[in-house]
């Protein structure tokens, strides 16, 4: 019962925080990046920063996965959700950060609020899917979770390949920012935020778990204010920047 207690509350604080977010200007939820503002002395390099935060929701399911006590890992809905969530943070903590080119320094603040949230999340989906989560033998056959799988896939897909576009904006020498072109950049200023959003709503609904919907929704929160930061930005910055994108979600927002 303590340990319910304790995923309900990680939930609920993931909501609520998810709702503060909703609710701040978008200035105050874009504190790194190019949106960073320049009195942040304390910095980490942009890799150093990406490995070490994101590390968590890698480090704790895979000592799930190692721990004898983990009943709910004998069954196959259960380890190949868990696998979805590691296959993610495998990309973002060990192969994302040493593609960046000469990234932004992350001001400190955000980078230990991100490894605060890593870790809480990073238990919480661990520890609901390697204890708490019960599925029928037959899940894998749902139609819930084929369309969830697909989702998740496809925005992995979208995020990395965002992340390629952005990454090669800049050739050997060039300096100063451009905008992105290709992809669903041709649709959306926030590409790569709407592949990693459409990827755990994708994962919510393969779990059907109110954990998994909670993650989903705090990332829609955080993610749509830092779009709408940079569509704005970048609408300050380039006359030529296409007023037919939208912020994040193709032909919509």
């Amino acid at each position: 019962m303590a340990e319910e207690r304790l995923l309900a509350a990680l939930v609920y604080l993931q909501c609520a925080a998810g709702c503060l977010l909703l609710g701040l200007d978008q200035n105050r939820n874009s504190s790194y990046g190019r949106l960073a503002t320049p009195r942040c002395r304390l910095r980490v390099p942009a890799r150093v920063a990406w490995a070490v935060q994101e590390l968590p929701s890698l480090a704790l399911p895979l000592y799930q996965c190692a721990s004898e006590s983990a009943p709910r890992l004998r069954h196959a809905p259960n380890r190949i959700l868990l696998a979805m969530f590691l296959v993610h943070y495998v990309q973002r903590s060990l192969i994302y950060p040493f593609l960046i080119r000469e990234g932004t320094p992350m001001p400190l603040f955000p980078c230990i609020l991100a490894i605060m949230f890593c870790t809480s999340n990073g238990y919480l989906q661990s520890r609901y899917l390697s204890h708490c989560a019960v599925y029928a033998d037959d899940w894998m056959r749902d139609p819930r979770f084929l369309m969830g799988f697909g989702l998740w896939l496809m925005g992995m897909l979208i995020n990395i390949h965002s992340d390629h576009i952005l990454r090669n904006l800049r050739k050997p020498g060039d300096t100063g920012y451009k905008i992105p072109r290709g992809g669903l950049f041709e649709y959306v200023t926030a590409a790569n935020y709407f592949g990693e959003i459409v990827e755990w709503w994708g994962y919510a609904l393969a779990s059907w778990s109110i954990e998994g919907a909670a993650f989903a929704f705090f990332t829609f929160c955080f993610l749509s204010g830092r779009a709408k930061g940079y569509h704005k930005w970048y609408l300050q910055n380039f006359e030529e920047y296409p007023k037919f994108r939208k912020v994040l979600i193709p032909f919509l927002f």
